[in-house]
């Protein structure tokens, strides 16, 4: 039935709405929590790469273990998951206990992000209602994203920072029972075997060089930890290569790099979500330490860039359909410089319109880059590799994600409340930076429309954003 296949979509959408609302919710609790638990800058980074990094890392695999034991399956596995990490996040008396839970949740919210969107793709199989059905999933996905630090920071505002982990509870139930009732099991034809040594070496690799960007700064980039941390990465990164190179089925098929266009745009991914969570934290930091905002205030303030990233995804989708990447990586590319530019002289009584403004850019340069990175990164391949450059596309944003908090935490990690807004400037000039990266992306990208089913999502692709 018609109605049953929109309602998987909605069950589907539902839960990716979790995954996005728990990346940047959190941003705007990290003053409370440090308050709470009496944590330094660079432990609350781990509170927010915790689960960007465990969730970077296992989005392939777990949509390959979807495709070879069942979708619904791992679905509902993954929401369980989640909805522990929930609670134990909620009930941590420590950053110990915080950073293992926002793991567990990353691990479950990498078996919902790629999962729930083939579960949507294997019922929906109608080309015209798929592509609705896509748009519909960007759409809400972008919308959590944004909304984030606006609905954390009311929460927190009224009922401190745990509820913003409780709140994940009751929607968790809700969608439990909806799947058991209304969701198929499904799998794939051909499921991809399972990388779990390239999967291994992918964690360390990642793990390494988030921890050295979080700890550098407060350890010092020549203590022998640190040196020791640079030797894990090369050893990780070489052996990764090795390793994936020489297996018939990789976890990430190198030779995709060997394309320019799909190179710029894992390229592009990592550049957007590093520009968008250095706005984030460093924002988030800004307007409740130097400016003395409560969460809710804060998360007002960013209100702009959430409207912004909402009505400009869908926007984007239809350009990109219609002549191509191009025009919206420019678009979004010079936004994000915009955005940047305009904090660079960032300091403790730069004017609120100002700080509106920038963040109305950033949305903007937000909501234009996801569609086309995604269509640039599948364009011309084949349906059958489509999915998985799809995912590793996704896999870049969080990335990128990680990469952005270590790298702005960094930046003001120590600092009085009198030296952050100055501390903040290079971060600005960063996400400035991303810009130009993205205008790059769209010099690599196609020019035109592509001709070709490839740009489909394939069924574990993970969802544009």
């Amino acid at each position: 039935m018609r109605e049953q296949r929109w309602l998987v979509l909605a069950i589907c959408a539902t839960s990716i709405f979790l995954v996005g609302l728990d990346t940047t919710a959190v941003n705007v609790a990290l003053p409370a929590i440090g308050d709470d638990l009496r944590l330094a800058t660079a432990d609350l980074e781990w509170a927010v790469d915790a689960y960007t990094l465990v969730l970077a890392s296992l989005m392939i695999t777990s949509g390959a273990l979807a495709d070879r034991i069942g979708r619904r399956r791992v679905f509902r596995i993954g929401l369980v998951l989640f909805g522990a990490g929930s609670v134990a996040c909620a009930l941590a008396p420590s950053i110990g206990v915080l950073v293992a839970a926002r793991a567990l949740q990353g691990v479950g919210g990498s078996m919902l992000s790629p999962v729930a969107l083939a579960i949507v793709v294997s019922v929906i199989t109608d080309p015209r209602e798929r592509a609705r059905a896509i748009g519909v999933w960007a759409a809400v996905f972008g919308l959590s994203m944004a909304a984030g630090p606006v609905l954390g920071g009311a929460l927190i505002t009224g009922l401190g920072w745990r509820i913003v982990f409780w709140a994940n509870l009751p929607i968790i139930a809700v969608v439990l029972v909806l799947t058991a009732l209304f969701v198929p099991e499904s799998r794939a034809a051909r499921a991809r075997r399972l990388d779990l040594p390239g999967q291994i070496l992918l964690v360390v690799l990642l793990g390494a060089g988030v921890a050295v960007l979080i700890e550098g700064p407060r350890l010092g980039w020549t203590s022998p930890a640190l040196l020791a941390g640079f030797a894990v990465i090369a050893a990780a990164l070489a052996a990764f290569v090795r390793t994936e190179s020489r297996r018939a089925e990789p976890l990430i098929d190198l030779d995709l790099f060997r394309r320019p266009p799909f190179a710029a745009a894992v390229g592009g991914a990592v550049a957007v979500f590093v520009a968008l969570n250095v706005t984030l934290l460093l924002g988030t930091l800004y307007l409740q330490q130097v400016r003395g905002l409560r969460p809710i205030e804060a998360g007002l303030v960013t209100l702009p860039m959430a409207v912004a990233a909402t009505v400009c995804a869908p926007l984007s989708g239809r350009l990109v359909g219609r002549i191509g990447p191009r025009l919206p990586l420019r678009v979004a590319g010079v936004c994000t410089v915009i955005g940047g530019a305009m904090l660079a002289g960032l300091g403790d009584r730069t004017g609120m319109a100002v700080l509106l403004v920038a963040y109305l850019f950033a949305g903007i340069g937000v909501g234009f880059a996801n569609a086309p990175i995604t269509n640039t990164a599948v364009s011309g391949l084949p349906p059958e590799r489509s999915g998985l450059a799809g995912g590793i596309a996704s896999t870049a944003r969080q990335v990128g994600a990680a990469l952005g908090v270590a790298i702005a935490g960094g930046m003001v990690a120590g600092l009085a409340p009198e030296r952050l807004a100055g501390a903040t400037r290079p971060g600005w000039a960063l996400v400035a930076a991303c810009g130009l990266a993205i205008l790059a992306v769209a010099q690599a990208s196609p020019s035109g429309v592509a001709r070709t089913d490839a740009a489909q999502p394939g069924p574990v692709a993970a969802p544009a954003r």
